[in-house]
């Protein structure tokens, strides 16, 4: 790891901003979702009477692989490394469409799509504030290691 990566003992000096202590525990709600949602799926597939099980049980099991991406992401968070932003804010973007088509349907998935999205803005919110910035050690492009 380069020194732009890690950030300095005096960026992370300190106690946690809570903008990204808020961001960390929305990040890991949602990877604890999707991991619930992909161990019932896969149960249902196993147990149940799908229409197809090979399908059930795939979609189970990569909804489970899906769910580290938001889980590792709240583990460094946590632990203020930079490179967990990343992942953070690729899950907000893609929980986006998804809460937009459960918005769309016409059934009890309509408050689903409202938690969704509620929480997607709220955790892009958190990650891209200044102050969650500075506690990562995340500097802007072209500025030289001191600067902000």
């Amino acid at each position: 790891m380069t020194n732009q990566q890690t950030p300095t003992p005096e960026e992370t000096a300190g106690p946690r901003p809570r903008r990204l202590t808020y961001a960390a525990v929305l990040t890991a709600l949602e990877g604890l979702g999707l991991a619930v949602g992909g161990v019932w799926v896969l149960v249902l597939g196993l147990t149940g009477d799908p229409d197809d099980r090979q399908q059930a049980v795939t979609l189970g099991v990569t909804l489970v692989v899906l769910a580290l991406l938001p889980l590792l992401a709240a583990r460094g968070l946590l632990a203020r490394r930079s490179w967990s932003r990343g992942p953070s804010v690729i899950t907000q973007i893609l929980a986006l469409p998804v809460a937009y088509s459960l918005l769309q349907a016409d059934s009890i998935a309509i408050p689903a799509g409202i938690a969704v999205a509620a929480a997607a803005i709220a955790t892009l919110v958190f990650l891209l504030s200044p102050s969650t910035t500075q506690a990562l050690g995340i500097r802007r492009p072209g500025a030289e290691p001191g600067e902000r």
